[in-house]
């Protein structure tokens, strides 16, 4: 064989041990992001209160569902800003459960925004989240469903506990509650009579909570016309549920 062509296969099979590779980095950047953004169990597992437990005691079950909604804001002023990993609603507890995810560059985008004077660490709580509602007065026309009226629409808000959080490689995950007894509101009285309308997650930065001006995204959780997903609930939740009140 010739200098030239033991050359020539010696640069072919770097070319292709080259492609090889490249490849199987592509291939295992793409794994690394899609595992390191899920999003973690203890996220997911419901956060039990009084309102949970009780209505779990009651028929020895819970019925928690969730909706196939945008999950990522899409705007131009917040594209990629914020998303909402997981959505519990659970009608018997009058309750709603969101994980909010965001990743790093969102706190730089929030400083930029903000003008604020320095970046913000991402253990801080930066963001809080108020449901907005929306509540059927006419539900003989469903023409004027889709626009806001003092006629055809009331409107309510919910403000929201937080009660878990935590960091994930590049994510940061903020769990929130939202107990509507505290506005005098029945969520499964309203689902179930088909007049809630809709219910759509503000996300507001905690030094700019003016609910008079346009959230800093918002995501929609829940309307009337979209099918419930069930959401099963595991060993995990049920563990959670019945030691709560051997935890207080």
């Amino acid at each position: 064989m010739s200098i030239v062509s033991r050359g020539f296969k010696i640069f072919w099979w770097l070319i292709k041990f080259a492609f090889v590779a490249l490849i199987a980095f592509v291939c295992g950047f793409l794994l690394w992001r899609v595992f390191s953004s899920a999003t973690p169990k203890t996220m997911e597992t419901i956060s039990v209160n009084d309102a949970v437990y009780e209505a779990y005691e009651e028929d020895g079950e819970l019925f928690a569902f969730y909706q196939k909604q945008a999950t990522i804001t899409r705007a131009e002023k917040n594209a990629g800003y914020f998303s909402v990993a997981h959505t519990a609603i659970i009608p018997e507890a009058n309750q709603i459960q969101v994980v909010l995810r965001y990743n790093n560059s969102t706190i730089r985008r929030l400083t930029e925004d903000k003008a604020l004077n320095e970046t913000p660490q991402r253990d801080e709580d930066l963001f809080d989240i108020s449901l907005f509602c929306t509540v059927d007065l006419t539900p003989d026309n469903t023409e004027d469903n889709a626009e806001l009226s003092d006629e055809g629409t009331r409107t309510f808000r919910v403000s929201s506990e937080q009660v878990a959080k935590e960091e994930k490689n590049l994510y940061n995950y903020r769990k929130f509650v939202f107990d509507f007894d505290e506005c005098g509101e029945d969520i499964e009285e309203l689902i179930d009579s088909g007049l809630l309308l809709a219910v759509y997650a503000d996300v507001y930065y905690v030094e700019d909570m003016n609910f008079e001006e346009e959230a800093y995204g918002t995501l929609c959780l829940y309307d009337y016309k979209t099918k419930k997903e069930e959401i099963k609930i595991s060993s995990k939740d049920i563990e959670a549920i019945e030691g709560w009140k051997h935890e207080e």
